[in-house]
């Protein structure tokens, strides 16, 4: 088959591999009607989240049609449509049974497992297509991939449905709910939002299916500002205006109920801390660019809440851990539980109550994935978000 492999940075390609089998009972192999390019995807594509090897299939948002399940799959049948979330659970360790899918403690093989030990002090889940330290499971953006504990992961759509409507149920749609979420957002509360790519938007979209009183999304990028603004935020420029300052002007005095950094681990901006931990990323001397978690943390009120669904990788400093103490607040982190919110999410969809497609900016054969790569890492602006037809 064909899929989309990684050789190092900034260097993905297209490649004939092996198909994929049946490895296990609990398995299924889907064939992949779409797919998309994740902004979590440029972290690898940048090399900042280690352990990749050579070759590696990247991708973790995708779905498809059901071409072959394992004897011990009594769940999915062959020829139905799923959605596959990015995080690979098994349903029946102690954290599954919390509903804390991303938490899995079986997902992660026991020889990939000790990578992601050393560096978080737990093993932590397997995910699709993102490093040997998740698992080094094989991603999406492929012609067909292999769906572990599949009796578990995937959500089956009704007939009729277009891919494009579903396929973020996938990953971004429940990762902006979880954000949303995790915000605790009351009626009438006043959310900050850092970051409008596809995560921040659906944290958007989610604060006001929530009830959220007033949005304000934070980014300068022209294009997605305006999305934010066509999803019911009010927008910020980081470039026109002191964020922090803004805040509490907009807010009279008091500061937002909630902030969410949905930016991550490569923040952007010329404020000198995020210079410095620029430096220090290209010098190997740190990790992670952590301006909007600091931000977050200065600009939110007093015994608020702080919620990071942005990904972050490794070690960092000079957090505001006086600030975050001292002003009472709470923060919510981690991967998306995605298998809990899927029925809710789907049902919302089918509903009309939300649209998940706005944000498509661009669809491309997946034989144009490093196309897609390239253009979505550099001009941010245009390429809101890409999804790729394998068939």
């Amino acid at each position: 088959m064909r899929a989309l492999t990684w050789h190092g940075k900034h260097n993905v390609q297209v490649d004939t591999v092996p198909d994929p089998q049946i490895v296990n009972p609990r398995d299924a192999i889907i064939k992949i009607t779409a797919t998309a390019i994740c902004g979590s995807d440029l972290h690898l594509y940048d090399s900042m989240i280690p352990s990749m090897s050579n070759g590696d299939i990247l991708g973790h948002e995708f779905m498809g049609e059901v071409v072959e399940v394992g004897r011990g799959n009594t769940s999915l049948q062959v020829g139905q449509k799923v959605v596959v979330p990015f995080v690979i659970a098994c349903g029946s360790c102690f954290f599954c049974g919390k509903q804390q899918y991303s938490a899995c403690d079986n997902s992660n093989p026991a020889d990939k497992s000790d990578l992601s030990e050393v560096a978080y002090g737990y093993p932590m889940s397997g995910l699709f297509g993102y490093s040997h330290m998740t698992g080094g499971y094989a991603g999406g953006q492929a012609e067909y991939a292999r769906v572990p504990y599949s009796d578990i992961g995937p959500i089956v759509v009704p007939d009729g449905i277009e891919d494009e409507r579903v396929l973020f149920l996938s990953d971004i749609f429940p990762t902006g709910w979880m954000a949303a979420e995790n915000a605790e957002i009351e009626p009438g509360d006043t959310v900050a939002i850092w970051g409008c790519g596809p995560v921040g938007l659906f944290a958007i979209k989610s604060a006001k299916l929530m009830g959220a009183g007033r949005i304000i999304a934070i980014d300068h990028h022209p294009n997605r500002l305006a999305l934010a603004k066509a999803n019911g935020a009010e927008v910020l420029n980081y470039h026109e205006v002191k964020v922090r300052e803004a805040l509490m002007e907009m807010t009279a005095g008091i500061g937002p109920d909630a902030c969410i950094d949905a930016v991550g681990m490569e923040a952007h901006g010329f404020a000198p801390d995020n210079i410095l931990d620029a430096v220090k990323q290209e010098t190997k001397l740190g990790t992670d660019r952590q301006h909007v978690l600091r931000e977050t943390i200065m600009a939110c009120r007093k015994g608020g809440r702080v919620s990071v669904p942005g990904v972050y990788g490794g070690i960092g400093d000079k957090l505001p851990i006086g600030a975050f103490m001292q002003k009472g607040l709470t923060i919510k982190t981690g991967q998306t539980h995605v298998q809990k919110y899927l029925p809710q999410l789907l049902e919302l969809i089918l509903d009309g109550k939300i649209d998940t497609t706005d944000l498509i900016s661009h669809r491309l054969p997946l034989e144009q994935a490093a196309e897609g790569y390239k253009n979505f890492h550099d001009n941010p602006n245009e390429w809101t978000k890409v999804v790729l037809k394998p068939h």
